[in-house]
């Protein structure tokens, strides 16, 4: 049977934007079931320490409070024993709220009060009043530094990499050498919607929990485990997500809170983060990466060495990929890297859109262009001289890899040939022009997914996932899969998410969602196809013509293969012929060219080409990015607006890294200052210009069954880098740090 349709690829339309901007979605602090209570979390002012005295008597006299919950009556749960599940947490000692009187780090919290409205609860926790037992505590990333260290345990995708050649003996042979440390100042998620979960216990003792994640069955499993309940006791709801950049990768201590509150009292829970209470736990940790590079005078890479620390909290160890890529993107032979982490008194940083690739990108990126400058070679023709058509690192091969193709388009595009190469020579006025660029590399993963299709009586086909959408469009992209596989209109096509009684679906993160749940919505609505097409073949009710073979299924309705405008059925009548009231059909999509591995190992990866143009003012010092111009190489482009919507995103979080965001850490009591809008800066209309994106087109069969690649974190991974290179341009000063402040 024949499929007739052309929604892939189509700029299609966020299908679920008229609810969001009608205010039809709603989002995890908008449920307000009868009797609902409000909590408010008190924090710790202090790093480390022990709690002496809760003091709570004013806050129990306010009006309005029913309780106040602390360490010291909390119901017990077996979130306090040694072992619970923890979705994407860390190797370590996860922190468990409330636990103890044990402070951990500056932000804890100490206490909920929960009262009738927001504004009591509010109040009441302004009135405790803690006593506290200080501890000494470090929170300065140049003291840990020297404590940096290699856990026994790490995360499972970090896997040390191995070294090629000898690049200390090659280095110190190198005609031209480059040698640095570059360093990335900690930034803060900080999405639109604030962490928040709302929770009804039910009378037999289940959760409906709705909360701001990237995973409602990994919540699920969270809440399970630290509650000693079964999965089938505690529904997770997310339908609608406003942002989240990795932030809700792990279950939060809001949604334990809340839980663990409503099964106190009873009663329905709302626990919202406020801004600066979110600035404790969701940061991409500060960085720093010794780099050198060796290179004949040619401008042959002879000699990479790369050694990087991040910093986590004293309990985890927090451990991302930031040393690798330049190990895989580049042809050398001679070629090392080491990464430590260094543990500071704070909660554990976590991962931030592209988590590693941002800050090892980038940073490699900056010192690749002072190596281009110190060959005397452009930094274009510099990178294409070194180019690797394989994995570098590991030896492999790749399943696709369109770099060199971006790096020559993205050049035309942006008009690269009319650079001039001395830095400060491109002048208009009193403003310094530069045009600086960088390369951009991700992984292009694949999680196995699950997907339930059904077509219903009344014609339309729903599709089911426990898949999150936190604003990337995968409600359309799904939308459109189903549409293709189905032969169906997009506007009879119901996509429901964000529900973990839904098929199985991992946590949206990576850039994988696209590839993963949409191969298992292609699959289940095939295996639909199927299925109608056999029950209509053998009934003894069908027309003629579905019995003589082959047929087309478009527009809703199936049709003879012979053109004959009588041989046609609607997807309605075919169900009623049947007796049926609907039909569906699950599947689970696994990795690889139809879900099956290739014999070869490869590596699989997206890439991206980076061109900027800076304006800086000759006598202020101020930068401003005028030009952003991004050509990208991610395999099958689903929805080409969505997709560009998603790099356009990424370049503005990039912007901030580059020029803005920076979080302030007072080392004296441990806690990040400018937790804040007003103090921490974010990129706003003006300091964002327009930005091309450009997608190759790359073919690939083996990465996923439909071909495809995320675009979520490409766009960070680059970016920062070629703003700060196009800063040298204009101004022939060179940056290591990231933000470049004026004056810096």
């Amino acid at each position: 049977m024949n499929v007739i349709s052309t929604q892939i690829g189509q700029p299609v339309p966020r299908i679920d934007g008229v609810a969001k901007v009608t205010g039809q979605a709603k989002y995890a602090a908008e449920p307000h079931p009868p009797g609902m209570l409000y909590g408010v979390i008190v924090n710790s002012p202090i790093a480390r320490g022990r709690i002496d005295t809760i003091h709570d008597a004013a806050a129990r006299d306010v009006a309005g409070v029913v309780d106040i919950m602390t360490h010291l009556n909390r119901p017990h749960t077996a979130l306090f024993e040694k072992a619970y599940v923890d979705g994407l947490g860390v190797p370590g000692a996860p922190y468990r709220p409330l636990h103890d009187g044990t402070i951990h780090f500056n932000g804890q919290p100490v206490a909920v009060v929960f009262a009738e409205t927001f504004e009591a609860a509010r109040e009441a926790a302004m009135l405790v009043r803690v006593d506290y037992e200080r501890w000494p505590h470090n929170a300065d990333f140049d003291v840990a530094l020297h404590q940096k260290y290699m856990p026994s345990r790490t995360r499972s995708n970090y896997v040390p990499p191995k070294p090629r050649g000898n690049a200390a003996e090659a280095y110190a042979l190198s005609a031209v050498r480059v040698e640095g440390r570059y360093h990335l100042a900690p930034e803060h998620h900080n999405p639109m919607e604030m962490h928040a979960t709302t929770v009804i216990m039910e009378d037999d003792g289940t959760f409906t929990v709705w909360d701001k994640t990237q995973g409602p069955q990994a919540v699920q499993a969270y809440l399970a485990s630290a509650l000693s309940l079964s999965k089938d006791q505690v529904r997770v709801r997310n339908p609608y997500v406003g942002g989240a950049f990795g932030s809700g990768l792990r279950a939060l201590h809001n949604v334990f809170l809340a839980t663990l509150g409503a099964k106190m009292l009873r009663r329905p829970v709302r626990v919202t983060l406020t801004r600066p209470q979110m600035f404790t736990h969701v940061f991409r940790p500060e960085a720093v990466m010794d780099i050198a590079l060796g290179a004949c005078r040619d401008g042959t890479l002879q000699s990479m060495i790369v050694e990087g620390v991040t910093d986590t909290s004293r309990f985890e160890h927090n451990m991302e990929n930031i040393v690798i890529w330049g190990l895989i993107n580049y042809r050398c032979p001679n070629a090392m890297a080491d990464y430590r982490i260094a543990p500071r008194d704070t909660y554990t940083s976590s991962d931030m859109r592209a988590p590693g690739a941002a800050t090892g990108v980038n940073l490699l990126e900056m010192a690749i262009d002072e190596m281009a400058y110190a060959c005397g070679m452009d930094p274009l023709a510099f990178r294409l001289h070194n180019y690797s058509d394989i994995d570098a690192m590991h030896d492999m091969p790749l399943t696709s890899k369109a770099l060199r193709e971006a790096m020559v388009q993205g050049a035309q595009h942006f008009g690269w040939h009319d650079r001039t190469m001395a830095p400060g020579s491109m002048r208009d006025g009193r403003e310094r022009i530069g045009w600086g660029m960088a390369t951009g590399i991700w992984d292009a993963m694949f999680s196995p997914t699950s997907a339930r299709a059904r077509l219903g009586r009344d014609g339309r086909l729903h599709i089911a996932t426990a898949a999150s959408d936190i604003g990337t469009g995968t409600y359309t992209i799904l939308a459109q899969t189903a549409a293709e596989a189905f032969g169906m209109p997009l506007d009879r096509i119901d996509i429901e998410l964000g529900d973990s009684t839904l098929p199985e679906c991992p946590t949206e993160g990576g850039s994988w969602t696209a590839a993963s749940a949409g191969a298992a919505v292609w699959l289940a609505c095939d295996s639909l196809r199927a299925r109608l097409f056999t029950a209509l073949a053998g009934s003894a009710n069908a027309p003629p013509w579905v019995k003589q073979g082959d047929m087309t299924l478009s527009g809703g309705a199936l049709h003879g293969v012979n053109g004959n405008d009588a041989d046609c059925l609607s997807l309605t009548d075919a169900l009623s012929l049947l007796g049926l009231d609907g039909l569906e059909a699950e599947e689970a999509a696994k990795p690889g060219l139809r879900g099956k591995i290739s014999q070869m190992r490869k590596a699989r990866f997206t890439h991206s080409a980076v061109f900027c143009e800076v304006r800086v003012d000759h006598d202020l010092g101020t930068i401003r990015v005028t030009r952003l111009v991004n050509a990208v190489a991610a395999g099958r482009i689903m929805n080409p607006k969505t997709a560009a919507s998603q790099i356009r995103g990424a370049m503005v979080m990039a912007t901030g890294m580059a020029l803005h965001e920076e979080s302030l850490m007072d080392e004296r009591v441990g806690r990040f200052m400018n937790h804040n809008f007003a103090e921490y800066h974010i990129p706003a209309h003006a300091d964002i210009p327009d930005m091309d994106v450009l997608f190759m087109d790359e073919h690939d069969d083996e990465v996923s069954p439909l071909g495809v690649k995320g675009v979520g974190e490409i766009g960070m991974c680059g970016t920062a880098a070629a703003i700060a290179n196009a800063i040298f341009h204009a101004t022939g000063q060179r940056h290591r740090n990231l933000p470049i402040m004026p004056g810096a």
